[in-house]
């Protein structure tokens, strides 16, 4: 079987153990292929684990996603046929789970599920195996309130999802005796899998491509801190902006999104907008830039490993993903509250501490992609082992 492109470059880069991979009947499930971002990162090193297996997904659109992709067995639910759903996926929100539920997953040995919302419905065949990657429990569902929050809803919204949401967290529970085991992508998922779904879950962190990043020497490196994202009400670009606007501080900007007006609108002579880079000029960009920003509460934050693997620190709120990928004091900043007074304290600090570049590339060597191909395989074989030994009770 010819290979892609991305699994060329991959393999140019000597990123690939090719001494693991998934049983050959796979079959994956995610959740929605109709945008990118870290959990498709995830599920390409899953699919090149297992390339042959055909991906069951609700919606496709091909060309929000890289060309690769084209060559996959990618199978759609009856969701595609949703007028217009590729660019507004919210126009189905009722029907997720039931495309997921009853999703007809061919004869397998393994259902692999990378979830951050319905995947994880999917039921498997019988006697096959069902793993699910989570990214997160679904947070519109199990956090309404902050969901709503953190995307500026109108309070009619709230009101309005309330019951539908209350019967996505019923479906939720329902479901989860079609999953064999849980993996979560960091601990603070774990910790919300516990909570929520009262199961259990191994934490197998994301693989980053911490090879692809070279730091530069001191020299080279200039006075500006960096923030890269989509930009969206989230991730909280306006608190960035409105310390740098007090501090006079440079601060750059990569990305593109539905908030870019009003935060160029809000920005001081200090702040520049880069818009989209390509991965070249990214890589250069953090590995040239003082510090990189986060000001969002992120899962996982595959963004925040890059930006050490280029070997410079990070200021970063301090919640979610970031206990696991961040050192206080050693590979970075933290920021105690999501506010700009907060960020405003957490520069101070980040003045007065030394960073060692080497120190921070060694912290994040263990987020690479061999790490968690390795990982994976070994958990996947261990639940086939014990559902084969019978030590895992069937769902069905």
């Amino acid at each position: 079987m010819a290979l892609t492109e991305l699994e060329s470059s991959i393999l140019a880069h000597g990123a690939v153990d090719q001494s693991v991979s998934l049983p050959e009947r796979t079959v994956i499930v995610h959740d929605y292929l109709n945008q990118y971002g870290g959990a498709e990162r995830v599920l390409e090193v899953v699919h090149a684990l297992a390339p042959c297996a055909p991906v069951y997904t609700s919606m496709y659109e091909p060309n929000a996603m890289p060309r690769d992709y084209r060559g996959w067995d990618i199978r759609t639910t009856w969701i595609q046929h949703v007028p217009d759903v590729t660019r507004r996926q919210q126009r189905a929100l009722p029907f997720y789970p039931l495309a997921f539920e009853r999703l007809r997953v061919p004869d397998c040995d393994l259902v692999l599920s990378s979830s951050s919302a319905f995947a994880k419905m999917a039921a498997p065949p019988p006697g096959a195996a069902h793993v699910s990657y989570v990214h997160s429990p679904m947070r519109f569902a199990w956090d309404l309130e902050q969901y709503v929050e953190r995307e500026r809803l109108p309070d009619a919204a709230r009101i309005g999802l309330r019951p539908l949401m209350a019967l996505f967290r019923q479906r939720d529970r329902a479901t989860l005796n079609r999953v064999d085991r849980f993996v979560a992508n960091s601990t603070a998922v774990r910790e919300r899998i516990r909570a929520f779904w009262k199961r259990d879950a191994t934490v197998i962190f994301p693989p980053v491509d911490v090879e692809g990043f070279q730091p530069v020497s001191a020299s080279e490196v200039q006075d500006y801190y960096l923030m890269v994202s989509r930009l969206v009400p989230y991730k909280r670009f306006d608190l960035a902006i409105e310390a740098c606007n007090v501090l006079r501080l440079p601060l750059w900007i990569v990305g593109d999104g539905r908030d870019r007006a009003a935060l160029e609108a809000q920005a001081g002579p200090t702040v520049r907008f880069l818009g989209r880079v390509s991965d070249e000029e990214l890589r250069g960009l953090y590995a040239r830039s003082r510090a990189a920003l986060f000001m969002s509460e992120d899962d996982f934050g595959i963004a925040q490993v890059e930006a050490q693997a280029a070997g410079r620190p990070v200021i970063a709120f301090a919640a979610g993903g970031v206990f696991d990928t961040v050192v206080p004091d050693v590979t970075g900043t933290y920021v105690v509250d999501q506010s700009a007074l907060s960020l405003i304290e957490a520069f101070q600090r980040f003045e007065q501490t030394s960073f060692s570049t080497d120190a921070i590339v060694s912290h994040v060597a263990r987020f690479g992609r061999v790490r968690f191909e390795r990982e994976l395989v070994d958990l996947v074989e261990a639940t086939l082992e014990s559902k084969r030994r019978g030590e895992i009770r069937p769902w069905n």
